[in-house]
Formats: structure tokens, C-alpha cells, sequence
């Protein structure tokens, strides 16, 4: 028989890059979604048009337990990706944002918990866990804002690192984060944590308020301006889709070491960028010159975050393979193929999913 594959929010953004690379290993993999984000049946489609029914969908959502439970008891393993992704969403309804984020965890750990055999779990915290990184002495440089003491520098932020919740948003997946780890604790769960930094790639339907590198690149394919809170020189390190879907999948071999853990996540020290050159790069891909306008810093925003993943290589030995100038190459393509002819010229979606399937197997460990 194989192996059985719950992903909650499957149909999202990486949910359904996870759920692809499984299936076109030969697993069972189960979809629990509520469909709630815009454009995500676009990928059930996606993913239909592949393995047609071997891509199973369970439309309902992590705070109904019972189908929570339905769908824990059928699998070996549970990706509990679903949740609210927005900070700006959370501000603006806190008790929506815990009730999926908090309560949606709880009902996965309470479902994976009460089962005979308890599958494996596997949650995707945030960086946001950090909070502003306050402490942190910065300094200004030509790349954007820069650790002055040097192991942070050159590694990032570590797993050890102050929790520190900021927002609606940050407490909820700070609560989450924290369960997951001491349902492994007290109750013996093989669950992992994995804390992200910016994830990126085809398949994401990027806005203002959440998957700010997609929505760059598609405002410039269709020739509308952006929008930069703060001053644009924050520093992040930014992970392709593909190479995160390969550290899932590393710590599930290797759970026997991994089970109880939290792993920071992202493309580190060699794949760090400002807004600003995010930017500009998009500029380059698009020819557009799109438009900026600056806006008041957002609440919990970090000047700097990198992820220190020398833990996750360690243990695995896993390590980002793929460049930001590749990744963003790939993104450009998918999201060319979405913008009508007029106002770009289509690239054929076929081409970057072949590429695509290349820089998977390149990103396995």
C-alpha cells in the first residue's frame, strides 16, 4: 500500500507544490481546503489535469473537527499547512485569525493525538515567531539592513533565538508553533516545526498582503505600480517552493532524528535580498519599469531576517539548491502564462513545469 498524505490548505500556494511532488512519487495524498483564498481551485485543477482523481479534495476547513478527525484517522502522515497568512487580516479580525490559526492547530494535534497510531505532523510556523528583531544591531549598506555582529552575518537568525509574538497574526502561529512542539513533548507526537522565511515560486497567487514576490512580478507583467512599506532596504532570505517541498520531505526520512524539532527554513546567507533588489530584478525579467510608492512600516515588520538552516542540514542534509535568480526566472515564466496576451507576451506553462520537475530532483537532499 502507500504512503498516505494528509495536507491541510493543499490547495494553497505550496500546499499544492507538496501535493505534487508526492503524488508523482505514487502516494495517496488527501486535500482538506476550505477554498476561502482567491484562485486556489486553479490548482485543484492543476493538480486534476495530472492524477486526475488520485489528487483527492475534502472541501472543509480546520475548524470542523469532526472532518478534521475524518480525514486525520485515513493517513501516515499530516502536513498541517492551512491557515490565516496575513498580518494586516489579523489586525483587522483577531479573533478569525486565532480561531484558525490556534483552535484550526489544536483540532490537528487533538486529531492526530487521540488515533491508535498516530501519524507523523508536520507544521509550517513563520519567522514572525521573532518578532521585530529588535535587539538586533543593524547597519545600513548598499544590500539592504545588515547584522553588525558577525555570526549573524554570515549564518542568520538561529533556532535559539528570543520568541518574541508580534501581532494578532504572530501570537496565533506563536501559539500553534508552541502546541505542535509540546504535543511532542508531553504526548509523544513524531511532529516537526518548521519556521519560514520568504517562500516563492509558481503556483502562488501573490497580493499586497501575502506573497509580496509574486505580487511584485505580477503588478509589473501587467504594468501596474507597487507599493513599499518602510524603506524598502528590509533583508530577507528567500527559499524557492521547490527546495522547501525538499525539506519537508527530508525531515520526514528522518524523523528518528528530526521528530520533537523546530528547524528555521529559507534560502540563508547565499540566497538573501532587499525589496529594493527584488525590485529591481523585476524590473529586469519584465522590461516594466514599475512604478513605487512608499507607505508607513507595517506592524511586527522585520528589518532583517535570515534564516540560519545549518540545524535542518545537519540533521538531513538538506540545503537550498536553487538561486534567487533562477527562482525568480521560473516565477516570471508561470506568471506569464496567467497575463492576458495584450498586456505581455505568454510564456508556455508547459516549459516551466518541465523545468520545474528538473530543479526538484535537484533539490532533493
Amino acid at each position: 500500500m502507500s504512503t498516505s498524505n494528509l495536507i491541510t490548505g493543499g490547495a494553497g500556494f505550496i500546499g499544492a507544490n507538496l501535493a505534487q511532488r508526492l503524488l508523482s512519487q505514487g502516494e495517496r495524498v488527501l486535500i482538506l481546503d476550505n477554498l476561502s483564498r482567491p484562485n486556489v481551485e486553479q490548482n485543484v485543477a492543476w493538480l486534476r489535469q495530472q492524477f486526475g482523481e488520485h489528487a483527492e479534495l475534502r472541501v472543509a476547513d480546520v475548524r470542523d473537527l469532526a472532518a478534521v478527525r475524518d480525514c486525520v484517522r485515513q493517513v501516515d502522515h499530516v502536513f498541517h499547512l492551512a491557515a490565516q497568512v496575513a498580518v494586516t487580516t489579523s489586525l483587522a479580525a483577531p479573533l478569525e485569525d486565532f480561531d484558525v490559526n490556534a483552535r484550526g492547530t489544536l483540532h490537528v494535534l487533538e486529531a492526530v493525538r487521540t488515533q491508535p497510531k498516530p501519524p507523523s505532523l508536520f507544521f509550517t510556523s513563520t519567522n514572525k515567531v521573532y518578532g521585530e528583531l529588535a535587539r538586533l544591531s543593524l547597519s545600513a549598506t548598499p544590500r539592504g539592513y545588515l547584522p553588525m555582529a558577525a555570526d549573524l552575518s554570515e549564518h542568520g537568525v538561529r533556532e535559539d533565538a528570543p520568541l518574541d509574538f508580534h501581532s494578532p497574526y504572530g501570537c496565533s502561529k506563536g501559539c500553534a508553533d508552541q502546541y505542535v512542539l509540546d504535543h511532542a513533548r508531553c504526548f509523544g507526537l513524531r511532529s516537526v516545526v518548521f519556521r519560514m522565511s520568504c517562500i516563492y515560486g509558481p503556483r502562488q497567487f501573490g497580493t499586497e498582503d501575502q506573497g509580496w514576490v509574486a505580487h511584485f512580478m505580477l503588478q509589473a507583467l501587467q504594468q501596474q505600480p507597487v507599493t513599499v512599506y518602510g524603506d524598502g532596504q528590509q533583508t530577507r532570505d528567500l527559499l524557492f517552493v521547490a527546495d522547501l517541498v525538499s525539506a519537508f520531505l527530508a525531515a520526514r526520512s528522518r524523523l528518528d532524528v528530526c521528530a520533537g524539532q523546530v528547524f528555521n527554513v529559507g534560502g540563508g546567507p547565499r540566497n538573501f535580498s532587499s525589496v529594493l533588489d527584488v525590485l529591481e530584478r523585476t524590473r529586469r525579467l519584465t522590461g516594466w519599469h514599475l512604478p513605487v510608492q512608499f507607505a508607513d512600516w507595517r506592524t511586527g515588520d522585520q528589518r532583517y531576517y535570515v534564516s540560519d538552516h545549518r540545524k535542518l542540514t545537519r540533521l538531513t542534509g538538506w540545503q537550498p539548491r536553487v538561486t534567487v535568480t533562477e527562482g525568480l526566472g521560473l516565477l516570471h515564466e508561470w506568471l506569464s502564462s496567467l497575463v492576458p496576451p495584450s498586456q505581455t507576451q505568454p510564456v508556455a506553462q508547459g516549459r516551466s513545469e518541465a523545468r520545474m520537475e528538473g530543479l526538484a530532483q535537484r533539490a532533493a537532499p
